[in-house]
């Protein structure tokens, strides 16, 4: 059983926020049995395993998603909001709906990005060529769906074959933040699934993305924000960049 007590970065009687380290999944997926977020909730805050909503396999199985809100990818570190109480839950859930909540990922990607800052409007749709990654790119498959992403270059390494960037997405599309800069030819680097052929660069071994920050209303309406500090991967990579 693993122990997220010491990576709380913000708690209220309703909602809680806490700092995800990298490798973790937030829920389990009902292949496979392996620790996670959920898992860590339901036993940590037992009064609240009950708040969130299952999904349901296609065998009729029920994955419980205790205090679940909203998910972040297993090699992606930083902000995950749960949430407490059914009224935080249902809370949360409509300032996402109403995409009230700020969000704010810090990430390096590979190459020189053109621009220092611009939006990236691109819907998103299925692969054709593998159906565990998304498409922002002509030809990919099914209905696509508005995806918004603002951004602005942070810094630059002197050889431009990386640049450190600041993403604000505005939809939350799944791999949203990955599938648009790849569709730029900009991938985040270490990304096993957009950029496999690519070397991990600057020291990382898995994917260079973090949740830096998150802005959102709780129970009683006051405007919360929250960071969370800087991984040691990420705070070696950016002393090569000073």
């Amino acid at each position: 059983m693993i122990d997220l007590s010491k990576n709380i970065i913000y708690e209220d009687d309703d909602i809680l926020v806490i700092d995800k380290p990298a490798g973790l999944v937030v829920h389990p997926d009902g292949r496979t049995i392996e620790p996670s977020v959920s898992s860590w909730f339901a036993e940590a805050y037992p009064d609240s395993k009950d708040v969130g909503e299952s999904i349901e396999k296609t065998s009729g199985e029920l994955i419980e998603r205790a205090g679940i809100v909203h998910r972040i990818d297993r090699d992606t570190s930083g902000i995950l909001l749960l949430a407490k109480t059914k009224i935080g839950h249902s809370v949360l859930k409509e300032q996402f709906k109403n995409r009230e909540i700020e969000k704010i990922y810090h990430l390096f990607v590979y190459g020189n990005l053109k621009d220092d800052r611009g939006i990236i409007d691109l819907p998103i749709g299925r692969s054709v060529s593998n159906f565990k990654k998304w498409s922002a790119q002509r030809g990919a498959r099914g209905d696509k769906r508005e995806a918004i992403t603002y951004f602005q270059v942070l810094k630059r390494t002197g050889d431009r074959s990386v640049t450190f960037v600041e993403a604000k997405p505005k939809t939350g599309r799944t791999h949203q933040i990955r599938v648009h800069f790849n569709a730029l030819h900009h991938p985040v680097v270490c990304d096993k699934l957009y950029a496999l052929n690519k070397p991990c660069l600057l020291g990382f071994n898995r994917l260079a993305l973090h949740a830096r920050s998150i802005v959102f209303k709780n129970v009683s309406g006051k405007k919360i924000k929250v960071e969370s500090p800087y991984p040691e991967d990420f705070q070696d990579a950016l002393k090569t960049l000073i």
